[in-house]
């Protein structure tokens, strides 16, 4: 008989068992996280009544793998641009909630006699929702275009950065046993160096270098270099004191910045949910169903500490950062739950020696228990806070109001401020990368050519200044914000503060510049040296300026290439044609009143057209990028069925769509061909004069298959060609009938 090895049984296991249960919740909606865990608990042990699995080490590595896959999904979905849109509200609301939490969490575990480890840990795991849950509830309840839905998901944004953060600062704690100031300052500034330092050179090469290899990217290949990129940025992680995890994060948000970023998570999506599966199937082995009842009145308290400390305290983060009450419960309680991040940090503790046993199933079992309530909780937002608004003094609600009108009135910034946060930001990027290269130099370059000969290490030297040059000369001349400056600078209280950043900014070149000369060079080599470099680079500042110009002009390339790439297919394809036109309109309480069409990206992100804006007895035909949505207005939309369902699910509740193919200036889309006959053509568009014929637009052209949305008007028209022009129907009609299309 062949002796199978114990992996291969324990796997075979693990996701035959699996299986049977997630078509079970499946079959009863529930989310599949649970179902894992159950998965686990029903082949584990600790369970005598199915078959057990026999080595829990081999399935522990697989689970770590699991982690990796499941960081690195994270980081995909995450991008470092959707955190720097996120905003002040949803920061505010999501940092108020994770501290409050971490203290809550922290002082509960105290109070059931717990070790402060434990109660760290429990604190930390307290303080993370669940992106998975709260999306499927979303979804059920029909609430994703609901404006505190906004504010959800930027809070769930910045708590997986957060979460990061805490990894690193409990793995800290942990080694040091001990809340050492210093050394959990020294590990934040030292995620935060390399953090911005991978970022940087991850979006300046890799980006450039898939393009360079887009012809031979087929699927097989494009899936073996993005898992290569995350282990190789693992092992960095790794080589740097990091968590494994976070440099699968971290490589997940890069690849997320560039236009493979799609496509390498649809081709990740098998591994993640493998291994995946494999991570929570092991969460669900290390609950001891003993554990479970033993700890009942923990778990009690502790889910009773979840539901009201989130609710209570992402509500106030809500009304701090001036939102409404309405909207502060409706998020407050849509983020009352832990979920995944809550056990990867359960996984740390185990790893790490430093939690006890009975911490893992203890918060998976107020996990699945928040997992339930959360959509009821939800749902009852709203009566929630009706019951509140009536019971709180209307001094209180009208104080409330007062203070969110107040904070969403304040939004421009002086011109003192504009240029103290770019200098800041300019020289925190160029000191890191600077300081990368030097320490690269250091452990790398320098130790093998230390005892040379003086003049193999004065030309190694100049190699490196070289090379950093162009960073030297950008933390020290390069202008920043220099209209901003000039008008500070002609007022004079203003000269002293600019003429002291700029000597900071000359100070943090020197350092630089004095640490890659002394690691090599004698004290005099070094003064002299320094002077020559000071001379160079006011001799050659234009052509450090011209190289420095070219290296942010291929970055600025990568960093929005994405976007870029998405505006071009916008404009060339034009999927599917079957479009007609609908009505809606605009509730008094609709988010984007007031912003301009180009603002609220509709046609970017929905794939629709407005084509017409009737606002009382005015009508405004074919409105620009400029044009804005005021309340009560009717719009006239075209798109597809689909693209005119997403539109109306993307309004307000309160916005009334009304089914209607013709406005009543007789609006409407027709197809048009030109003839081989047609006077149009060999003319451009803009020569045919179609659009002044039509008092129409032209929204869309097929010439040959090929499909071209919006042409521009100097788009030569050919015979066949087929033209969308949205515009007066009576007119269109009486063009095709005079046989000049």
């Amino acid at each position: 008989m062949v002796h199978l090895p114990a992996l291969i049984t324990d796997l075979g296991l693990i996701l035959c068992a699996a299986s049977v249960v997630l078509i079970l919740f499946k079959k009863l909606k529930q989310p599949l996280v649970l179902g894992y865990i159950i998965a686990g608990l029903i082949v584990s042990p600790n369970f005598k009544l199915f078959p057990s699995i026999v080595d829990t080490h081999n399935i522990e590595v697989w689970a770590e793998i699991g982690v990796i896959f499941l960081l690195f999904s994270l980081g995909l979905e995450f991008s470092f641009k959707k955190l720097v849109k996120v905003g002040g509200t949803s920061s505010i609301t999501a940092f108020v909630q994770i501290m409050f939490m971490i203290v809550a969490g922290y002082f509960t575990g105290r109070a059931l006699n717990w070790s402060q480890m434990d109660s760290i840990f429990l604190g930390a795991m307290l303080s993370m929702s669940s992106t998975t849950i709260i999306l499927r509830a979303f979804d059920e309840l029909n609430v994703k275009n609901k404006k505190f839905a906004g504010i959800v998901f930027g809070a769930l944004i910045v708590e997986d950065l957060v979460a990061i953060v805490l990894m690193v600062l409990l793995s800290t704690i942990a080694v040091s046993q001990q809340f050492a100031g210093m050394d959990m300052a020294f590990s934040i500034a030292k995620l935060a160096f390399f953090l911005i330092l991978w970022f940087v050179a991850g979006i300046f090469f890799i980006p450039t270098v898939l393009k360079k290899a887009r012809p031979h990217l087929n699927d097989e290949t494009m899936l073996i270099i993005s898992l290569g990129l995350c282990f190789l940025m693992v092992i960095l992680a790794s080589k740097a004191g990091f968590s494994p995890a976070l440099g699968a994060f971290i490589m997940g948000s890069i690849l997320a910045e560039t236009t493979q970023g799609e496509r390498i998570e649809h081709l990740i999506k098998p591994v993640k949910e493998l291994f995946g599966a494999i991570f929570f199937v092991s969460v669900g082995i290390l609950i001891n169903l003993q554990t479970l009842q033993d700890y009942a009145l923990p778990i009690l308290v502790i889910t009773l500490v979840t539901v009201i400390g989130k609710t209570f305290s992402t509500s106030l983060g809500a009304l701090i950062s001036g939102q409404p009450l309405t909207q502060s419960v409706q998020a407050g309680m849509s983020l009352a739950q832990i979920g995944e991040f809550s056990f990867i940090i359960a996984s740390l503790g185990i790893s790490l020696n430093v939690t006890s046993g009975f911490l893992y199933p203890v918060i998976v079992a107020v996990s699945g228990v928040t997992t339930f309530t959360t959509p009821y909780l939800i749902k009852a937002s709203t009566p929630a806070h009706n019951w509140l608004q009536q019971k709180l003094p209307i001094r209180l609600t009208n104080s409330i109001e007062r203070y969110s009108s107040d904070v969403m009135a304040i939004k421009t910034a002086s011109d003192w401020n504009v240029i103290l946060k770019s200098y800041l930001f300019q020289l925190i990027i160029f000191s890191v990368i600077a300081i990368g290269a030097l320490l690269v130099l250091n452990n790398y370059v320098f130790p093998s050519v230390m005892n040379s000969a003086y003049w193999v290490r004065i030309g190694t030297v100049l190699a490196s200044l070289l090379v950093m040059s162009p960073f030297i000369w950008a933390i020290a001349i390069k202008k920043i914000q220099p209209e901003a400056t000039a008008r500070l600078w002609s007022a004079r209280k203003y000269k002293g503060p600019l003429l002291m950043l700029q000597v900071i900014r000359l100070f943090a070149a020197l350092f630089i510049v004095v640490a890659v000369v002394s690691g090599l060079l004698s004290s005099y080599l070094a003064v002299a040296m320094l002077i020559l470099v000071a001379v160079i680079v006011v001799a050659f500042h234009r052509k450090m300026e011209s190289v420095y110009d070219r290296i942010e002009s291929r970055f600025i390339s990568n960093f929005n290439e994405k976007e870029n790439q998405a505006e071009q297919d916008s404009r060339k394809h034009l999927v599917p044609w079957d479009a007609h036109i609908s009505s809606f309109t605009i509730s008094p309480e609709y988010v984007g009143i007031g912003k301009p069409l180009l603002e609220l990206q509709l046609r970017e992100t929905l794939g629709v057209n407005i084509v017409l804006i009737e606002r009382g007895t005015k009508v405004v035909n074919l409105p620009d990028r400029y044009e804005q949505l005021y309340p009560n207005d009717e719009v006239y939309v075209i798109g597809t069925d689909d693209q005119l369902e997403s539109f109306r699910k993307y309004l307000d509740e309160k916005t009334v769509a009304t089914q209607q193919q013709q406005s009543k200036q007789d609006i409407s889309l027709e197809l048009l061909e030109v003839k081989d006959t047609s006077d149009f053509a060999g003319k451009s568009i803009k020569e045919s004069a179609i659009r002044e014929r039509t008092k129409g637009l032209i929204v869309g052209l097929e010439r040959a298959g090929e499909r071209i949305l919006n042409p521009d008007s100097n788009v030569v028209l050919q015979p066949f060609d087929l033209l969308w022009v949205v515009g007066n129907k009576k007119r269109i009609s009486i063009l095709a009938g005079l046989g000049h299309v």
